[in-house]
């Protein structure tokens, strides 16, 4: 089971990377285009190249229309496309000044609790996404300069949420068998300095 979980979480760690790579990509593009558009309306190029400056200008040089839209819906699918490989791989930024003088066992009960919070509250946010994602349905409602259904960036935070919670959840199974038999399947830093 563990090896499909981290499957799993790495293919959507690799979806939000090539996602995320686009839109690094395109915000590159869009700021490149801006700088040039604004170039090739300055006075100079206007009076040394008029014909060239105009020309690219009429083909559309500039900014990418829309590529704030793109941006924030993008990213909000790379986000919840990366928390299932920080959860299987305890990646979760911890502060163990106080728990690092606590027992295994206790640890072992800390990392069960949080872990299963963590699960709950990914679970919540899944059953949210969804309800928002049917409620843009029902609308319509579309974006102010690209005019897409806004649904179709909850839809695909939606199935980065679902996946989040599907590892969230046997990452919580794993701390409950972790504590209650003692035994680790999922090696973090604590474990590894004892």
């Amino acid at each position: 089971m563990h090896k499909i979980m981290m499957s799993l979480a790495r293919f959507m760690a690799v979806l939000g990377g090539i996602a995320l790579s686009a839109l690094i990509l395109l915000t590159c593009i869009s700021i490149a285009g801006r700088l040039l558009n604004g170039f090739f309306h300055k006075d100079f190029m206007q009076g040394l190249l008029p014909e060239f400056s105009n020309w690219m200008i009429e083909i559309g040089v500039g900014p990418v229309n829309g590529d704030f839209e793109l941006v924030e819906s993008g990213v909000a699918f790379a986000i919840f496309a990366f928390i299932p490989l920080c959860q299987i791989t305890a990646g979760h930024a911890s502060v163990d000044i106080f728990t690092s003088t606590l027992s295994a066992r206790v640890n072992r009960f800390l990392r069960m609790v949080t872990e299963t919070v963590f699960a709950a509250v990914l679970i919540l946010i899944a059953v949210k996404l969804y309800d928002g994602m049917a409620s843009k349905m029902r609308y319509g409602e579309t974006s102010f300069l690209l005019q897409f259904p806004t649904w179709w960036a909850y839809a695909a935070s939606l199935f980065g949420a679902v996946v989040s919670a599907i590892v969230g959840v046997y990452v919580a199974a794993v701390r409950i068998y972790e504590f209650s038999t003692g035994r680790i399947v999922i090696v973090d830093g604590m474990e590894a300095d004892a």
